[in-house]
């Protein structure tokens, strides 16, 4: 019993039994042993051992409470039942007392005055403090410190009051919001606003900790938010002009007319937003998000820590920490948080190196139904919360009718994030009053929950009435709060004919960022031969003392050989090379993905390992001494979608990081389908956000079987906007590319940060021919006057002798040459296709007229007729020559590869062959 005790009750419990044990003439070291007893010098009277074992027995009910009290707490404002108010953890009987016994309280076992306590009048307290409007989930806290703290803390609510003044800034917060929802009702009857009725105690919580967060010198606040309340939260707190927001409802577009944008829709609108608090004041930015619930949650964290290392480094600085000047908040629904996969990764993202922001704020706004499943068919757990308890981190229960408690558990919250550095949840349960949103009538499936609701009064009149019950306000002094907003926003909606959007974009640390024409642009990403070299060769450069792996010596030489001669550059140079010029030149860059530090194929080793200490070591960190741009390396989790998407989160924060995700495979990108459609794609059509967000996959057919070949080139061609009947320019919302050279990534990558706009980049990157000395370059295709080329022609075959003209991209050129050669072939020619989006049309065009004497034009590819660039690229090369193409690949396919070796190989012969018989 007693190392039982030790491991599962905290440190008081156990010093309790050790005093039992000793007094009964035990050692608590022999407990461990043979249990020996020893023959006591004294005898202990039977009294002091009876109040010994009624402290240990107390301490055990005050665990109860602690552990069980949220069961039978009141924090549902909608339950068919009262709570269950026996409850048999909680009996005293369980722990030997009865009512009228008295127990001796230390001070410190819990927040009831030291002395002499009635039983029953200390289960009262732990009643009021555990199983009221607020409770909650703690001691699987690993850590003793936080367990005690977080116990301290959340006891010491009970007896909190607000004071007058917090009071009235809570009840014209909740009035406010009330007189929104009411106008938009009234006004604009028929649009699905999903207003906060039901869950009007969340302006407590926001109002709260925004005035905290302040106080506190937090700089920023990045908030991620679903649409649930959110137009309250914007023109209740955030200063957001309900002029915009009219403006918008009568279906014009919030942004000026000179940016190219489609714009999105009402409930995604955002604020950033300095608040002031008398000399305070902290910055807010409500990010935009999708529909895609919790998909922006990710992306809020990125930016959270793109924010946290600008701000406490000066830039990037010290990559192995995280500041603690910006916060995290995060707002969920209760379906949402427990069945949207992403939450999971992010809770495992929080305490990873490389990824620790310092802990988020997480708000439920709990309407105890997802759509119309009511939550205890939507999910297998008790709470919607218990998620949290991944990560061992603290859920509070709070009772959403309850401003107050509310109000209170706010400051819990923050103070906790604040002294940990860890995540923290408030589940706030509410309703939702008129269903999924206003046009949506919830009894077809809930009509048992809506007669409670019905039956209620609204919680900012609730609220009301109790402060004018106390002599906080008067009634006439209420009605004026709700009546005075009521005016403003007749007032904003009167001001629709003379608003015109404000131009807030590009500003700040994007100025000089804009748009780009609707051309396509050349941009010198060359370098002078003597930074190459400098870089190629501090690429590789340790410490004296740093041991590197014996197979890795070979590594080092090579590429101390390769930049030393400027010739032979492989891939992995090639990409060390670009990337240490950026950082020369003061770019950050961030490279992210599953085990990038060596690279998937064992090619980048842009992190060493000291064989003897364990310890990392990224050699472009040490380019010279006054360097202030980093490289940092993230061996991420194993995710996709939350990695992704925090890794977008860091692009759009600042022009100046290049930030870089590497799939383990290619095929592996649609596990974050969701962050590719609704945020990669489209951020700038929708939002005008700009990233330079470049994602490598690894793509190729080596009979590796139907996964890890393809990086299904025809999805991204699909998400594009390019023309198919046009000349496409730089303004496409994804630049999709499949580079045949080192120099060609090298330049693409350097491309990233030199022009002056950001597209997120697509690389199909490869993998036989990361060391296949075929697919080499030199410094000539990387010095001054050098860029990336969108074609590549054939300099091999006289274009007079040519009959037959081949088109590919990628690795399968490679194999196409050499069965070229094999075979002798001298007719037929070769180019490369380096860039599908945009479609460079003038450069293709300018390649194809050089062969007068073609009989025909076949496209090639490794992958099925219906996969890889086929389709996309067929319409555009005949509206480009006015003739059909011929196809050469595998057969349609409902996998991207076969898993017989034996038709692998038939196939792969077949698709070479094919192509040069004439």
């Amino acid at each position: 019993m007693y190392r039982k005790a030790r491991k599962s009750c905290s440190f008081r419990y156990a010093k309790v039994l050790d005093n039992i044990l000793i007094v009964r003439g035990y050692h608590s070291e022999n407990i461990f042993g043979h249990r020996k007893r020893l023959r006591p010098s004294y005898q202990v009277p039977d009294e002091v051992i009876k109040n010994r074992c009624k402290e240990s027995n107390f301490y055990r009910l005050v665990t109860a409470y602690r552990q069980h009290g949220h069961k039978y707490a009141d924090i549902n404002p909608v339950a068919f039942h009262p709570p269950q108010r026996f409850a048999p953890e909680l009996d005293i009987k369980r722990y030997g007392f009865e009512e009228n016994d008295t127990v001796w309280v230390r001070k410190g076992i819990v927040q009831i005055p030291e002395g002499e306590v009635a039983v029953k009048s200390a289960t009262t307290s732990l009643s009021r403090m555990y199983c009221e409007q607020a409770s909650a989930e703690f001691l699987y806290l690993e850590n003793e410190d936080e367990r005690e703290w977080f116990s301290e803390e959340f006891e010491k609510l009970a007896s909190e009051q607000l004071n007058d003044a917090e009071k009235i800034v809570l009840v014209k917060d909740l009035l406010r919001s009330q007189a929104l929802d009411h106008f938009l009702a009234k006004k604009f009857s028929s649009v699905k606003r999903y207003g906060g009725e039901g869950a009007e105690s969340m302006m407590g919580f926001f109002s709260r900790i925004f005035h905290l967060a302040a106080n506190d010198n937090v700089e920023q606040i990045v908030l991620a938010m679903p649409h649930r309340g959110r137009l309250n939260v914007l023109t209740g707190l955030l200063n957001f002009p309900p002029v915009k927001m009219f403006y918008k409802l009568r279906g014009n577009c919030e942004i000026p007319s000179k940016y190219r944008t489609l714009g999105d829709v009402l409930s995604h609108l955002v604020s950033s937003v300095d608040l002031k608090f008398g000399d305070k004041s902290v910055h807010v930015s409500l990010l935009y998000n999708p529909s895609h619930l919790e998909a922006v949650n990710p992306v809020s964290m990125g930016k959270t820590r793109a924010k946290n290392l600008i701000s406490r480094y000066g830039d990037y600085g010290n990559l192995n920490e995280f500041g603690d000047k910006i916060l995290n908040i995060q707002v969920h629904g209760d379906a949402a948080i427990i069945g949207q996969g992403v939450n999971q990764e992010c809770l495992t993202l929080s305490g990873a190196p490389n990824f620790n922001i310092g802990g988020t704020v997480h708000l439920v706004v709990n309407n105890q139904v997802g759509y119309t499943t009511p939550g205890d068919r939507g999910r297998s757990s008790r709470y919607c919360t218990d998620l949290a308890k991944v990560i061992a981190a603290p859920v509070i229960h709070v009772n959403g009718n309850y401003p107050e408690e509310v109000y209170k558990i706010t400051k819990l919250a923050f103070d906790y994030q604040r002294r940990y550095k860890k995540d923290i949840f408030v589940d706030m349960n509410c309703y939702r009053r008129w269903g999924h949103n206003e046009m949506d009538d919830p009894t077809f499936t809930n009509p048992a929950l809506y007669k409670v609701i019905n039956a209620m009064r609204t919680v900012p009149d609730s609220y009301a009435a109790k402060i004018i019950e106390e002599g906080v306000l008067s009634e006439q002094q209420c009605q004026e709060i709700y009546e005075e907003r009521f005016e403003w926003l007749n007032e904003e909606l009167q001001a629709i004919e003379d608003y015109q959007p404000e131009d807030v974009y590009f500003q700040h640390q994007w100025a000089g960022i804009s748009q780009p024409e609707n051309a396509i642009t050349t941009w010198d990403t060359g370098v002078d031969t003597e930074l190459l070299a400098f870089v190629g060769e501090k690429s590789v450069a340790v410490p004296e003392d740093f041991t590197v792996h014996p197979t890795l010596t070979r590594h080092v030489k090579n590429r101390l050989s390769r930049v030393a001669e400027g010739m032979n550059i492989d891939w992995s140079t090639s990409e060390a090379l670009a990337i240490g010029c950026l950082l020369f030149e003061g770019y950050n860059v961030r490279i992210s993905g599953q085990d990038v530090g060596r690279g998937t194929f064992s090619q980048r080793h842009a992190m060493l390992v000291d064989q003897n200490t364990n310890q990392m070591f990224i050699p472009l960190n040490s380019l010279y001494p006054e360097q202030t741009a980093n490289l940092e390396v993230a061996n991420s989790i194993l995710s996709e979608e939350a990695v992704l998407g925090y890794e977008y989160g860091m692009s759009i924060e600042s022009p100046k990081n290049l930030i870089v995700w590497e799939a383990q495979f290619g095929d592996f990108f649609n596990g974050a389908q969701i962050i590719f459609d609704t945020f990669v794609t489209c951020g700038e059509a929708k939002w005008l956000w700009q990233s330079a967000l470049t994602v490598l996959l690894p793509h190729g057919y080596d009979g590796a079987g139907p996964e890890h070949s393809s990086a299904r080139i025809e999805r991204f061609l699909q998400l594009t906007d390019s023309k198919d009947d046009a000349v496409d320019g730089d303004d496409v919302n994804l630049q999709v590319c499949h580079p045949s050279t080192p120099a060609q990534y090298f330049h693409l990558l350097r491309r990233q940060m030199v022009r002056k706009f950001r597209k997120p980049l697509i690389v199909f990157t490869p993998k036989t021919l990361l060391r296949s000395p075929l697919c080499v370059s030199s410094y000539q295709d990387m010095i001054k006057g050098t860029h990336f080329k969108p074609v590549l022609g054939d300099t091999s075959c006289e274009p007079s002798s040519a009959r037959r003209l081949l088109i590919t991209s990628g690795k399968h050129y490679y194999n196409l040459l050499e069965a070229k050669q094999s075979l002798e072939c001298e007719t037929v020619a070769i180019i490369r296709l380096e860039s599908y989006c945009p479609f460079p049309t003038a450069e293709l065009l300018q390649e194809v007229l050089k062969y007068n004497h073609l009989k025909d034009i076949l496209w090639c590819q490794e992958e099925p007729q219906n996969m890889g660039a086929w389709s996309f690229v067929k319409r555009r090369f005949e509206n480009l020559i006015g003739k059909p193409i011929k196809f050469c690949g595998r057969p349609a396919s409902a996998t991207p590869a076969v898993g017989f070796a034996q038709v692998h190989l038939e196939q792969a012969n077949d698709i070479l062959t094919k192509p040069f018989q004439m």
